[in-house]
């Protein structure tokens, strides 16, 4: 587990979760965490950590599946400080954690590791070897140990779906972009690095910052108007996501055309954000044609963009 400090006289709350995306559903979890400190403890600091696991359980149990991860591991720690986490403590998730007992979760990991003083998970969570530990045991257990337990019930999307990861990636799975906005509080982004490609954007006058995204990742293949953060300037734009069935029907490829902007940038890390999905792919009988749709998607990005009032991307908000 990587170390964090001993709490040192601050009241530590402990929210347990895979916490994939800090969606608005996680957020509640530090308002919950802190809400109890004000209950127990109003006159100490506070501290709340976020508990959480590498790999993703599900990954490491079915790892010939690929995982559409809304947060890259590299952008985790930067994702939770983003919804109102002081720490994280990330735990290897390999076999021998997987067969710890929930009693030993409780004793080893969040009263000895972590110096927990209270614990805050959603109220179906479950833990340690087979999934035994239960919201009703470790509400007993904080009893007989002297520990704070609050079980957080879920947070519903307007339509009454609850929020959750799952959830957030079916709706960018079915390009519905504002949906998933919605549910994690701010637009949808990711980062990579800027690769070389076909450089067919250059020769018809739409030049591209191109970036490979991961296998597993299940956006919708369309057209998107999105911002970008490139060492700290701001950018819009428009974004092709799929196989470029118009060229080549290759490999997925996120193939970003930046407004106003013509620097080479490869080797860069491009953060992109998504605000709209605008059509699907498509092949067009000409290149005049498809020209044609590119200059409707770039007005349309543009309209888009100047009436949204969302977030730039940053790192670790992916």
């Amino acid at each position: 587990m990587t170390g964090i400090p001993a709490p040192d006289g601050r009241f530590r709350i402990v929210a347990i979760g895979n916490f994939d995306g800090a969606h608005l559903g996680h957020a509640a979890l530090v308002q919950a965490g802190r809400a109890l400190a004000g209950e127990k403890a109003p006159a100490r600091p506070v501290e709340c950590v976020a508990l959480t696991f590498d790999p993703h359980p599900r990954a490491f149990f079915q790892p010939d599946q690929p995982l559409f991860r809304l947060t890259a591991p590299e952008d985790r720690v930067a994702a939770l400080a983003g919804i109102g986490f002081d720490a994280a403590a990330i735990i290897a998730f390999d076999r021998a954690f997987s067969s710890l007992s929930a009693e030993a979760f409780i004793t080893d990991i969040l009263l000895g590791a972590l110096g927990a003083e209270a614990v805050i998970v959603g109220e179906d969570f479950h833990f340690g070897q087979g999934r035994k530990g239960t919201p009703s045991l470790l509400v007993a257990e904080g009893a007989r140990l002297g520990f704070a337990v609050r079980l957080v019930g879920p947070v519903r999307h307007a339509d009454g779906t609850i929020i959750s990861s799952t959830a957030i990636r079916e709706a960018l799975a079915a390009g519905d972009i504002p949906r998933a906005n919605a549910m994690l509080g701010r637009p949808y982004a990711l980062a990579g690095e800027v690769i070389h490609g076909a450089k067919r954007g250059r020769e018809i006058g739409y030049r591209t910052a191109n970036i490979a995204l991961d296998p597993g990742n299940a956006l919708a293949h369309g057209i998107y108007a999105v911002t970008a953060e490139l060492e700290g300037e701001a950018l819009r734009g428009v974004a092709s996501f799929g196989r470029r069935p118009h060229f080549d029907n290759g490999p997925p490829l996120l193939e970003v055309h930046l407004f106003d902007f013509s620097h080479d940038i490869y080797g860069s890390r491009l953060a992109v954000a998504f605000h709209a999905r605008l059509r699907g792919e498509a092949k067009f009988d000409s290149l005049e044609a498809l020209l044609v749709q590119m200059a409707r998607d770039c007005e349309e990005a543009r309209g888009i963009l100047d009436a949204s009032t969302g977030v730039l991307p940053q790192r670790g908000k992916a």
